[in-house]
């Protein structure tokens, strides 16, 4: 192993406790980037759990924790989260995303860049946001999208959330490009929504990538594969 190797991946003691930055891959869960790097120490068997869920839609950072250090993941998942992507103006569709097909259209080209860019000073500080009807929160026991997906709809509660920073970083009609700095808890997807209804027209995002969390960035993390072909290489040579 040369020194480069050495600088990129330490020596991981994964029972005593890893924090482990990951750069989800795009249409991936992040129960799939979990269950990869727990079958490469499974030999170990330690636990491993994600700070912060990433729809399978978005990219970018997930915080994952091993061992003893999945104790402080409660900790990690109420850090603020920085994101990135693109809201796509001018329709909407029922799942906020791409994830079901355009239900709307709308006439945008009235819209100005003044319009789009004054839009997001509403959404500055604490607000209440409804979550999207295909979330993964759960309402008497089932996942809402479960019952979206039966086309059921339920009555939700908003949920108190705190977007700090909401500025539009590129303006490519219909595509939006932003960046938001947010609390827990907050849907980039009904953010997509509002947005879209604060303009009198639609809106849905169409993509996504995660890029800080606290103190920890995107650009210090790992792909996936490159973590676990180290780790296998690891466990090679303990075999040997």
């Amino acid at each position: 192993m040369d020194q480069t190797e050495n600088t990129r991946f330490p020596e991981f003691d994964f029972a005593e406790g890893e924090v482990l930055l990951i750069d989800k891959p795009l249409t991936w869960t992040s129960f799939d980037v979990v269950g990869k790097i727990r079958n490469s120490i499974k030999p170990l068997k330690v636990k491993v759990g994600h700070a912060g869920t990433l729809d399978p839609l978005a990219s970018g950072l997930l915080i994952l924790c091993t061992g003893k250090k999945t104790k402080t993941i409660d900790q990690y998942q109420a850090q603020e989260k920085e994101y990135t992507g693109t809201f796509f103006l001018g329709a909407t569709t029922p799942s906020y995303d791409l994830e079901t097909e355009v239900d709307q259209h709308f006439d945008i080209s009235e819209i100005s860049t003044e319009q789009i860019h004054a839009a997001t000073k509403q959404f500055i500080g604490e607000i209440n946001q409804f979550p999207p009807p295909h979330s993964a929160i759960k309402i008497g026991g089932e996942r809402l999208y479960e019952k979206a997906r039966r086309g059921e709809t339920v009555e939700q509660r908003p949920r108190s959330i705190t977007i700090n920073t909401f500025e539009i970083t590129a303006i490519n009609i219909p595509q939006i490009s932003f960046r938001v700095v947010c609390s827990k808890g907050t849907y980039i997807r009904s953010l997509a929504h509002d947005f879209g209804k604060a303009l009198n027209a639609g809106a849905y995002l169409s993509s996504l990538r995660r890029t800080k969390s606290g103190d920890f960035s995107v650009e210090n993390s790992y792909k996936v594969m490159e973590l676990v072909n180290h780790i296998r290489s690891l466990n090679q040579k303990v075999s040997q």
